[in-house]
């Protein structure tokens, strides 16, 4: 795995963990009793970003670390995962050796 693919992995990794995060313990202006005027009151009633990104940061980091070993050093190909048998046969330059 090159460099730029970890990065796009980590970043992958990241925006998904982020997703599943921001709804976690999340009070909205309906919950608290104070609704300002203009808004849902499905809004966020305190929501602490950086506190979430570092959250976010943490969990995704540990996902990386556990996904990236597997891809460099479990053997795991891309054929082993070819449910579907897409890509044919192995030729002698799929071979490893």
């Amino acid at each position: 795995m090159s460099i730029v693919s970890a990065i796009v992995l980590f970043a992958v990794i990241w925006f998904l963990t982020l997703l599943c995060v921001l709804p976690v313990r999340m009070e909205t202006q309906g919950d608290v009793g104070e609704i300002v005027e203009g808004t849902h009151a499905s809004a966020p009633a305190n929501l602490n970003m950086k506190r979430k990104a570092w959250i976010t940061t943490f969990i995704s980091f540990g996902l990386w670390v556990v996904l990236a070993w597997v891809i460099l050093f479990s053997g795991l190909t891309i054929r082993d995962i070819d449910f579907f048998n897409r890509m044919g046969p192995p030729t002698i330059d799929d071979t490893r050796g």
